[in-house]
């Protein structure tokens, strides 16, 4: 189980805000140290689906600029929403628009209802997960070549020129967030970063899941970061906060990703976390 990577503690702000609350929510997490922030790829609420909810990268792009230092992405965008060279367009876009700080965070796509409300097509998972696959590969290919020829059964580019390419080399750093056997595969063969879900057991078995496929396709299973993506019950307490990253971390998780406070109370944990329990948690490793 791989446990040599620096912890990381990141928020997900979403984007069901007005413009100068995302923008005041942003500015407050790089002030208080975190390491990244990011946003999601949904089009309406998934709690209630009437939010106002902005587009991921434009929003992002718009974010950026706003920072000098947090690292950003997508958790993540599905590939179902777009062709997949638009998508590494967008990112790569944000990409320089930050000066190099963009995670490429990207899934098979999951919800149907969205699909389904703004005409999406929503295959079946195996053919989700083939789709993500062939994505892989272009994405791949059209940062490391000048063209890019590609025939596959979903996807075909013809000499397709792809420039500017990613400010940070050899490519954008891939996030995958994944669960099922398939899934782990090419995340063992493709990601940088594997985000999970779950408690830390069921996140914990995900991860020696992860460990076994890396082993399948010889990869070194130290090569890929491990985050979860942490419920709002982590903003209970100072003292839930600790006892939760240390249940994960001993499950070998090192990156955090942590919602925005949505109460009051939250968010006056999240401050008393920022000023001493992260600190305190960096210091002892």
């Amino acid at each position: 189980m791989t446990t040599n990577h620096p912890l990381r503690f990141g928020i997900v702000l979403g984007q069901r805000a007005p413009w100068p609350e995302l923008l005041a929510r942003v500015k407050d997490v790089e002030a208080r140290g975190y390491d990244d922030f990011n946003v999601v790829d949904h089009f309406y609420g998934l709690i209630d689906v009437m939010d106002p909810t902005h587009e991921a990268y434009t929003i992002l792009a718009a974010l950026a600029p706003q920072t000098e230092r947090v690292r950003l992405g997508v958790m993540v965008c599905g590939n179902t929403y777009r062709n997949p060279a638009f998508l590494l367009k967008q990112a790569i876009t944000v990409d320089h628009i930050s000066n190099g700080r963009v995670d490429f965070g990207v899934g098979a796509g999951w919800l149907e209802r969205e699909h389904e409300a703004y005409g999406f097509d929503y295959p079946s998972a195996r053919e989700r997960v083939d789709r993500f696959a062939e994505a892989l590969q272009i994405w791949d290919a059209l940062q490391a070549n000048e063209r890019t020829t590609y025939e596959g059964q979903y996807y075909q580019l013809i000499d397709a020129p792809f420039e500017p390419k990613s400010t940070q080399q050899p490519r954008l750093p891939v996030l995958i967030g994944a669960s099922a056997p398939r899934m782990l595969r090419l995340t063992a063969k493709h990601a940088d970063i594997w985000n999970a879900r779950g408690t830390p057991a069921e996140a914990g078995d995900g991860n020696r899941a992860l460990d076994r496929a890396c082993d399948e396709v010889g990869r070194d299973p130290d090569a890929i970061a491990r985050s979860i993506s942490v419920g709002l019950q982590v903003w209970s307490s100072p003292q839930t906060f600790s006892e939760l990253i240390a249940a994960y971390r001993a499950e070998g998780f090192t990156d955090f990703r942590i919602p925005w406070p949505r109460s009051t109370a939250d968010h006056e944990t999240y401050v008393r976390v920022s000023a001493d329990v992260i600190p305190r948690l960096r210091a002892n490793g």
